[in-house]
């Protein structure tokens, strides 16, 4: 899954750097961090609609489309995938995890 991952973050960065015209990403990029961040925001919005109606495929293509406005965000941002990756990494090993439950989380 890292080289799935790790290959569109590689595309990502490549648009950043060698832009091409008509190219989604580097619309994205050319628009600036607002857009950039509306698009991760309404693709988080558009996953947990897709999830809540219970469609899978929808769903997968909603998560799909985060990842990629995600990246997207990272590269703007300068943070690079292995960061991300190895905090994931770091977080796996961790055990009891549970955090305590705020009272907002006990009441809804």
């Amino acid at each position: 899954m890292d080289d799935v991952l790790q290959s569109l973050y590689q595309v990502v960065r490549e648009r950043r750097e060698h832009p091409q015209e008509g190219s989604y990403t580097c619309y994205l990029f050319d628009k600036g961090l607002d857009k950039i961040l509306k698009k991760v925001g309404e693709e988080c919005a558009e996953t947990i609609i897709a999830a809540k109606n219970d469609v899978p495929a929808d769903t997968v293509g909603e998560i799909s489309d985060l990842i990629y406005h995600l990246m997207v965000m990272m590269v703007e941002r300068g943070i690079p995938l292995e960061d991300v990756m190895a905090e994931l990494r770091r977080r796996s090993l961790k055990i009891g995890n549970l955090k305590v439950m705020k009272q907002v989380d006990r009441e809804s």
